[in-house]
């Protein structure tokens, strides 16, 4: 590839022209008189050929110059166009989003009629996976995420703390054992997930309940998979408030008891900071807030 001039040169030289004037070149570029005339000189120089004859009162364009110049100018719109184009996409068009699928079925998916309505030009995509994506390798913009607030490279906004509370069917209050203490656990069955193993353990212990087997009890792959069962009437699981109100506004699970845990975790908007300020990114940001203010004041 040849060696091009600078491009600040280049675009002084196409104001320039356009103008026919240093003065109003140096007016539309926000810059000295002698900083336009600088720039001019340096490119006839770098070119090695004129570019304005210098008049009385008025400037010229070479033969050289008339030459350059339609060059100049069509690269310079195609620069405009380009970032016009970026600008546009940054502002609308798909947006994805990553996130558990407990997240994702019982807290996000519920609300994206209210971002359709507020940001009809967001096209959202849902990446719902147990699995922790890269976002600064991976072609995902952003995510919804667990954990302490501190990820290497990524801007973190917290929607809302993680408490831990035990849920179950309705249906289980009607049975013959009673669900009235946490005491009472030791009657059931309870659901772990394997990848959060270490919440019974907690909640138990702020409880204050001993003598419950928690080698017993039914074990899933995930938390999504465990509350499905409690919902269908199984068993007990562990569930992270306030990210199951829905289910127990709709009456699907219910809450036993009174305790929930706070495990120090909460969930957080998360988005690499090379595209945090992003139009569209910022619009979804601003929605999530919005929705989980809404989320802890139902609480």
């Amino acid at each position: 590839m040849n060696r091009l001039p600078a491009l600040n040169a280049l675009r002084s030289f196409e104001v320039a022209a356009r103008h026919l004037s240093f003065t109003k070149a140096a007016e539309e570029l926000f810059v000295t008189q002698a900083a336009v005339s600088h720039q001019i000189k340096a490119l006839e120089q770098d070119l090695g050929v004129p570019l304005f004859r210098r008049l009385n009162r008025s400037l010229a364009l070479t033969e050289e110059g008339q030459t350059l110049l339609p060059y100049v100018r069509g690269a310079f719109e195609q620069l405009a166009m380009g970032v016009r184009q970026l600008e546009e996409f940054c502002r609308s068009g798909a947006l994805t989003v990553t996130t558990t699928p407990s997240v994702a079925g019982h807290w996000l998916v519920g609300r994206l009629g209210r971002l359709k309505l507020a940001h009809p030009d967001i096209e959202l995509r849902v990446n719902a996976t147990e699995r922790n994506v890269d976002l600064l390798r991976e072609d995902i913009d952003c995510g919804i995420r667990h954990g302490s607030g501190e990820w290497a490279g990524l801007r973190a906004d917290r929607l809302f703390q993680a408490k831990l509370a035990p849920l179950c069917s309705p249906s289980l209050l009607a049975g013959d054992k009673p669900l009235s203490q946490p005491s009472d656990l030791v009657h059931h069955t309870l659901l772990h997930a394997l990848d959060s193993a270490d919440e019974w353990p907690l909640w138990l212990h702020a409880a204050g309940v001993d003598g419950i087997d928690l080698k017993r009890g039914l074990r899933f792959d995930s938390g999504e998979i465990a509350l499905q069962a409690a919902a269908s009437g199984v068993g007990i699981a562990m569930g992270r408030m306030p990210m199951m109100n829905d289910d127990i506004a709709s009456g699907r699970l219910i809450e036993p008891f009174e305790l929930s845990l706070d495990n120090h975790w909460a969930y957080y908007f998360v988005v690499p900071e090379a595209i945090a300020e992003q139009p569209k990114i910022e619009a979804f940001r601003n929605w999530l807030l919005i929705e989980a203010a809404r989320t802890e004041a139902e609480r």
